[in-house]
């Protein structure tokens, strides 16, 4: 029996931070943050380290209050929720039970839930059925894990918060894992995952919000953030008995970002540009006199539009502050 139930209405509103600012000591963790989640949603919440995503998630669970704005789940207080039990949280903070079977501790779990399901079916959806009758402090990192995952969807939650949750699992686990995650969210619940594992946020999440520096600096889908980045790649190779041409002709077709060029020992030089408009820059190349081999138009990877973006954010920031310290 699966863990899945129905959960909230559509056009339920799930949670929503409201100009949410929270500072430890001099150091601004969260800066202003504006955001509305939605049933089903499945949402990837990406960072550099300090970007304020473990901040935003503890806010978001009642375990800190903002020093501004306000943070809402289903209309109410975070803690109302998650007494309520409408919320499942894998924080990367806090152990486990070291003395206990992994069947105890999910029964535990099960039992003090006001929604709980049966210990079996969380087990089984968890994939630690078969250590169930294990200590805790006999298991690995990943399976550690695993037991985590199993006691965030120990009830019936509508809002399932994951920090960091496949560090330490193998391939086949994380597909399983992720698989389960979608089955939640077919279902109508909210995911919300902070990751560092960028191909997760690519292929997993419906939507994806970048922190940095505390602020919300992107939100929309996979495609859409790779976009703002500026977002895609020209690659092709120049033979030596092709015509040189300057690198400075490469550097003024249409819509380039950046250009690098290596050269081989034959002589054979690989060009990839990135380029806000490809078709333009393709079709200029030709005009230029360029008579490229292997040529390629691929998107930015996530990973790629990620560093971009952020790049882009910490220059402008330098520049402000040294505007600001004039």
């Amino acid at each position: 029996m699966s863990t899945v139930t129905a959960g909230p209405r559509a056009d339920e509103e799930v949670a929503a931070f409201r100009n949410v600012s929270k500072s430890y000591g001099p150091v601004r963790a969260v800066n202003g943050l504006d955001l509305v989640l939605r049933p089903g949603e499945t949402v990837a919440l990406l960072g550099p380290n300090g970007a304020g995503k473990s901040s935003s998630l503890d806010l978001l669970l009642g375990l800190r209050d903002p020093d501004q704005g306000s943070v809402s789940l289903f209309g109410g207080t975070p803690r109302a929720a998650v007494e309520t039990g409408r919320v499942g949280a894998m924080l990367q903070s806090g152990g486990l039970m070291g003395d206990v079977k992994v069947r105890e501790l999910v029964k535990f779990a099960c039992d003090v839930h006001p929604r709980g399901h049966r210990p079996a079916a969380v087990m089984a959806d968890a994939g630690i059925t078969e250590f169930a009758d294990r200590r805790v402090d006999r298991l690995s990192g990943g399976q550690e894990q695993r037991v985590r995952f199993a006691l965030a969807i120990a009830g019936a939650n509508d809002l399932i918060v994951l920090d960091e949750p496949t560090t330490g699992m193998d391939v086949s686990v994380r597909r399983q894992f992720w698989a389960t995650m979608r089955a939640q969210a077919d279902a109508g619940r909210t995911v919300l995952f902070a990751t560092h594992y960028l191909e997760e946020a690519d292929s997993i999440a419906d939507r994806v919000l970048v922190l940095h520096r505390g602020r919300l600096i992107a939100d929309g889908t996979s495609a859409e953030i790779k976009a703002k980045a500026g977002a895609r790649r020209i690659t092709f190779e120049l033979h030596p008995a092709d015509p040189y041409v300057e690198e400075t002709a490469l550097r003024t077709l249409p819509g380039t970002v950046s250009l690098d060029v290596t050269g081989r020992s034959d002589g054979v030089r690989t060009v990839r540009i990135r380029s806000t408009d490809a078709d333009a820059g393709v079709a200029a190349l030709y005009r230029a006199g360029f008579h490229p081999h292997g040529l390629e138009v691929t998107s930015l990877g996530l990973e790629q539009a990620f560093l971009t973006i952020t790049g882009e954010q910490d220059a402008a920031d330098d520049f402000a502050d040294q505007e600001g310290a004039r």
